[in-house]
């Protein structure tokens, strides 16, 4: 799996639990508050930590934003610091922004200066948020305790025009493949003979411990 470059701008309960998971998972991340104690205790849970004004567009964009794959704008409570973050990190050439809203007319105005995603934090957890990040093979990810989990994942490209009969994806990867869907349809069991295609999505249950095993 490539290494992601990842910023997240505020370190609120939701911002500190994603940047801690994600840099365990792997990822290089960079992280900035105004607190400095929040900064210190972040020394080594990160790759950089640093103080920063994120109402302050030059301090922002000391931050070499367009060095990063991801920025994320995890405020809870300045609407206008998380709209000069969108618009900054947009600029400078960020690919993917995804951006903190409690309500929905936070999560249209962030949109409007550039947001490609919105995190609801009453509806996503840190710890979910990075799994989905942290692996382009993970589109949802879903606890069910602190063994089991599920995942929408995309149909592999080795898999496509091939039956999960075929594959024996349980035996040999440890996926238990639930369901699928194609495109916009909903979810339908699985026929073990039928040949999946590239368009279709599949729910998969494993154990935390077999996620590498899509990674």
């Amino acid at each position: 799996m490539e290494k992601k470059s990842v910023a997240v701008l505020g370190l609120g309960q939701f911002g500190r639990s994603l940047a801690e998971s994600l840099y365990e998972l792997g990822m290089d991340v960079l992280v900035a508050d105004q607190d400095e104690q929040l900064i210190a205790d972040f020394a080594d849970k990160s790759t950089v930590a640093v103080r920063c004004d994120l109402s302050e567009e030059d301090e922002i964009k000391a931050l070499s934003l367009h060095n990063m794959d991801i920025v994320i704008v995890a405020m809870s409570t300045d609407l206008a610091a998380s709209i000069l973050c969108v618009s900054v990190a947009k600029e400078l050439g960020v690919p993917f922004v995804l951006a903190k809203a409690s309500t929905p007319r936070r999560a249209t105005i962030l949109r409007r200066v550039g947001a490609d995603r919105i995190i609801d934090p009453e509806k996503d957890s840190g710890v979910r948020t990075a799994r989905v990040l942290a692996s382009p093979n993970i589109l949802e990810f879903f606890d069910v305790d602190e063994n089991l989990c599920l995942i929408e994942m995309p149909v592999q490209k080795e898999w496509v025009g091939r039956s999960l009969k075929e594959l024996d994806l349980r035996r040999r990867r440890s996926l238990n493949v639930i369901a699928v869907r194609h495109a916009s349809f909903p979810w339908i069991f699985v026929d073990p003979e039928h040949p999946f295609s590239e368009e279709e999505t599949l729910l998969v249950a494993l154990e935390k411990k077999e996620l590498h095993a899509v990674q």
